[in-house]
């Protein structure tokens, strides 16, 4: 009996041992696996589940099976007209064949390491031979926008003169391919050399493009231009409103002082009529006293002015030598 429970410990001993060291591994969900003996490869599992391997000898690499992402670094490119741009991508992929991924390049940070140098060259390649317009535009629907400067004015017709005088419809270089084309032209430029390495790259997406630096200047030029230009277009309007406004202000000044000349005139008519009626009323109620009245009026506005007096025998003097009057 004693021997029969010896045998039985030790029996129990040897399958915790077995069990310990590990002929059993477990494959989760998103999961695949190749395994290896003495560095060869002898099978890969790619569905989930119990698995078993040989103790000792059999390694276990996993790999996920899920769709993994790739992040580029930004590259200052030249397109095809030598005009430098930093282009950021980024791309999608997934392990598609675990023993071809194992064989090419064993690790994932290999993996991404391998997606570095094929999706870089890609980008490169693709965007230096295309223009600038095809990396950042997408379509031609900006040749369809015209620009209107929204003018605020309590004047309705300001407001439309001066939306016509700044609306700009500028024409852009027509594109045949655009930014969209241009990611799957690195994609199908990337996959076949990507096959290779077990790796399916499902797409590349361009994230981001940049000026450089010098690009950037002659852009903001251009911007600063179009600016000046409808300033300049604000600048002329204002100064021919400004030469109508004061056209309009001396029109009014003139008809304002045409009309009170008028009146002037006018009053001093009426005035001149009752001076009239006033003296033919003074001369009827008393002709002599009225020439004599006159008479010594006029005396003193033109014998003054006279230096000298050569002849008093006129009738003009009479009422100055006459001796007949009283």
């Amino acid at each position: 009996m004693k021997k029969f429970i010896t045998a039985l410990v030790i029996i129990i001993a040897a399958i915790i041992i077995f069990v310990l060291v590990g002929p059993f591994y477990i494959l989760n969900e998103g999961e695949q696996s190749v395994v290896t003996r003495f560095g060869a490869i002898t099978k890969t599992e790619t569905d989930a589940g119990f698995k078993f391997k040989a103790p000792f000898v059999d390694n276990i690499v996993k790999y996920p099976k899920k769709i993994l992402s790739w992040d580029g670094d930004s590259q200052r490119i030249p397109t095809k007209e030598n005009q430098f741009i930093w282009v950021d991508t980024t791309a999608r992929w997934r392990i598609v064949d675990p023993q071809r991924f194992y064989e090419s390049v064993t690790s994932l940070n290999q993996g991404y390491a391998r997606l570095d140098d094929v999706v870089d060259s890609a980008v490169r390649t693709i965007i230096s031979e295309n223009y600038l317009n095809e990396a950042v535009r997408t379509s031609n629907d900006i040749n369809t926008i015209k620009v209107i400067e929204q003018v605020q004015s309590e004047n309705i017709k300001d407001s439309e003169q001066l939306n016509s005088l700044t609306a700009t419809q500028e024409t852009y270089q027509e594109i045949t391919k655009g930014r969209t084309m241009l990611s799957d032209e690195m994609f199908e430029f990337a996959s076949t050399f990507t096959a290779e390495y077990g790796i399916e790259l499902i797409d590349i997406i361009i994230r981001q493009i940049r000026y450089s630096d010098d690009l950037t200047e002659s852009v903001y030029n251009r911007m600063i231009k179009e600016r000046n230009q409808i300033a300049e277009a604000y600048r002329s309007y204002g100064e021919g409103q400004l030469a109508e406004w004061i056209g309009q202000l001396d029109n009014e000044k003139r008809k304002i002082l045409s009309g009170a000349y008028a009146t002037s005139e006018e009053i001093k008519g009426n005035a001149d009529a009752e001076a009239t009626r006033i003296y033919a009323d003074a001369y009827e109620a008393d002709t002599d006293f009225f020439e004599f009245w006159i008479t010594l009026e006029s005396y003193t506005k033109s014998i003054t002015d006279l230096p000298k007096t050569l002849s008093t025998d006129m009738e003009y003097f009479k009422y100055i030598y006459s001796s007949e009057i009283e």
